[in-house]
């Protein structure tokens, strides 16, 4: 069993992992093992044409989580995604649909101010690494994305408001 210094929290999302040695995301805030998690989440949407129906859910849950070093590209990272889980949650639109209302969102994008990091999220990736069949990582995917956006509720007017002024 593994002790606590076997254990890796991720200073982004809160996950808690098994420690690995490796990479993290350019300028989102990770530890290495929740950028493992992560892209092994990446590789089975792209292994399985299926998943692709959540593959976007995934991308802006893992970004919003992950607020990043301050910068603007940070800044704005955060503001889209949470836009884009805003459509595709609230809205109902779903890839190329959900896409294009990002790209059109991403115009605007220099408006977009900082916003707070969660202090704690209720779901992350470490929720959804371990799903492996199909249905069960859409399933587990739906049910981070919907907690991640549950967890930015104090947020909601603005995205909505942001989003629908342009």
């Amino acid at each position: 069993m593994a002790g606590p210094a076997d254990i890796a929290v991720c200073p982004g999302c809160g996950s808690r992992l098994p420690a690995v040695e490796g990479p993290v995301h350019a300028y989102m805030t990770s530890s290495p093992a929740c950028w493992a998690a992560f892209n092994t989440v990446m590789a089975r949407e792209y292994s399985d044409p299926g998943l692709m129906a959540v593959h976007r859910l995934s991308v802006d849950a893992w970004a919003v989580q992950h607020p990043g070093d301050g910068s603007r590209r940070a800044i704005q990272s955060v503001g889209l995604h949470l836009a884009r889980l805003m459509v595709q949650l609230d809205q109902g639109l779903e890839g190329e649909a959900a896409n294009a209302a990002m790209l059109a969102f991403a115009a605007r994008k220099a408006e977009l101010p900082e916003l707070p990091p969660r202090p704690v999220y209720a779901l992350t990736v470490a929720d959804v690494v371990g799903a492996e069949a199909p249905e069960a990582h859409a399933a587990a995917v739906r049910r981070w994305a919907e907690a991640v956006w549950a967890d930015w509720s104090d947020c909601h007017d603005f995205i909505r408001r942001w989003a629908h002024q342009g």
